[in-house]
């Protein structure tokens, strides 16, 4: 997507990226970055005290490239690195990305024009992602939400923006709602800062969607997205925070938050290959809520597919669906998988039908429920006052 007008007169987009260790795929992410059709950015990297060669990577980078800047701090957590980032930019739009993740060149025009189409009261623009392997292909898991408008309650049930790197954010809203809340980390309880914040966000702004996969979202072992004891510590101290905001909200959406989280834990472990931690998660949604969880299918599906693997090594349909992704993007790219952009070649709607048509069951009910909620106050009401927008 080009736009014909000139480009001095684009909003500026502020790219921040923390990196911690990220020597590994740094590069490629930058690359993607910058590779942008959308080029009026400036790409804040703060080194959160790595101990490899990602400082000198992107020095190296920022000398070829001067829209790169590198900051540096003692390693304080990714939300101190997004907040250091965050006070030394200067753009319109706020556009997080994390170190190991990757955008398709339209990712920010696409995003910006969404934004030049809607109201003022929107806050926050999200495009659909996929996860990657560490070789940039994907794995068959996608993140394909249909949610617009006041999403609120949505978002506490279940995180549909699916991770950091698929939002551009109005700077106006941290005026508002404040920055990353660094105690998480402080608590050993990292992961679930940007659903923290984007909560707030949608507390006082609406959301917009880009329904295109236009991000890959790194998923590899021993990254801190599968540091799932800790996401667990993070959502749980997260709802704490919120029930002593907002106590008028029903423990059902509580129960429902946690559940949902438990059973996506349960689905990660399970594609990791750690089965154990697998039924534990899926006893721990049972036990926050037994009948929520026993009506989801993937509660018996993940358990078939867990005696299955356990006991016969049987391979999975999403493993073969990564094998058809990866076939098909040497095929049709010719290109190695380490090349600067990242392209996807596949029907995303139709992968995702019954997943989007469960997410709009949930936002509908939500709605309905949010209306009958009695709100002392007003302005929190009129916040929850939700109406579908697709």
């Amino acid at each position: 997507m080009n736009y014909p007008c000139e480009k001095q007169s684009l909003p500026l987009v502020s790219v921040i990226i923390p990196a911690y260790n990220a020597e590994q795929f740094v590069e490629r992410t930058l690359n993607s970055v910058l590779n942008q059709t959308y080029q009026k950015l400036e790409v804040i990297v703060i080194d959160d005290g790595s101990h490899d060669r990602t400082a000198e990577i992107v020095s190296e980078i920022a000398h070829r490239d001067d829209r790169v800047i590198l900051l540096h701090q003692p390693n304080s957590g990714v939300a101190a690195a997004r907040n250091l980032g965050i006070q030394h930019s200067r753009g319109e739009f706020i556009a997080p990305i994390d170190a190991d993740d990757l955008w398709h060149p339209e990712n920010i025009a696409k995003q910006v024009h969404c934004f030049a189409n809607s109201n003022s009261n929107v806050g926050l623009v999200y495009s659909w992602s996929l996860d990657i392997d560490e070789h940039d292909l994907p794995t068959g898991e996608t993140h394909a939400a249909q949610v617009e408008g006041n999403v609120y309650l949505t978002l506490l049930c279940h995180y549909f923006l699916a991770n950091a790197s698929a939002s551009l954010i109005r700077r106006n809203c941290l005026q508002k709602v404040g920055s990353y809340n660094c105690q998480f980390k402080k608590q050993n309880a990292q992961g679930c800062e940007d659903w923290d914040f984007y909560l707030r966000v949608a507390e006082q702004f609406e959301f917009r969607s880009v329904p295109e996969f236009l991000v890959g979202y790194r998923k590899i072992q021993h990254s801190m997205s599968c540091n799932y004891s800790s996401m667990a510590s993070s959502h749980t101290l997260m709802l704490q925070l919120i029930r002593s905001r907002h106590p008028e909200i029903p423990a059902l959406i509580y129960r429902l938050s946690s559940s949902s989280f438990y059973m996506y834990l349960a689905r990660q472990s399970e594609q990791q290959g750690d089965y154990q931690s697998t039924l534990s998660w899926l006893q721990k949604a049972l036990e926050t809520d037994w009948l929520i969880s026993s009506l989801r299918t993937e509660l018996y599906t993940l358990s078939i597919k867990v005696f299955l693997r356990s006991k016969f090594q049987a391979v999975t349909s999403s493993s073969k669906l990564s094998y058809h992704f990866s076939k098909q993007l040497k095929r049709e790219n010719g290109r190695s998988s380490s090349d600067e952009k990242l392209t996807f070649n596949f029907n995303p709607k139709k992968l995702n039908q019954s997943k989007s048509t469960l997410e709009i069951l949930l936002h509908k009910f939500l709605s309905i429920l949010a209306l009958k909620l009695r709100v002392k106050n007003q302005k929190f009401q009129n916040r929850l006052s939700y109406k579908k927008v697709l």
